[in-house]
């Protein structure tokens, strides 16, 4: 996975709460920065900055916990789509 994935997923984050700082592996949603409605959101902007339909199986908390979590979702759907399997 890129740096510029991760460096772009942390920036959303943090633009959204701005008071916090966070680590590429700090639990957004354990430490409290997060709720399931901010989940929905990081639907949102991962398909539309990444460019590819989280696929439903890919739709669990787990994959929207961390920054690195997210970034090896958009690495992995981003191979799907390159191996044109997505």
């Amino acid at each position: 996975m890129s740096d510029d994935t991760r460096a772009t997923i942390r920036q959303f984050i943090c633009g959204r709460f701005p008071s916090v700082s966070i680590s590429d592996t700090d639990d957004i949603f354990a430490i409290g920065v997060a709720t399931s409605l901010f989940a929905m959101e990081l639907v949102i902007f991962v398909e539309n900055t990444f460019g590819f339909q989280v696929p439903n199986e890919e739709l669990e908390m787990a994959n929207f916990r961390s920054v690195e979590a997210i970034a090896a979702l958009v690495a992995r759907q981003s191979a799907t789509v390159a191996g044109g399997t997505g």
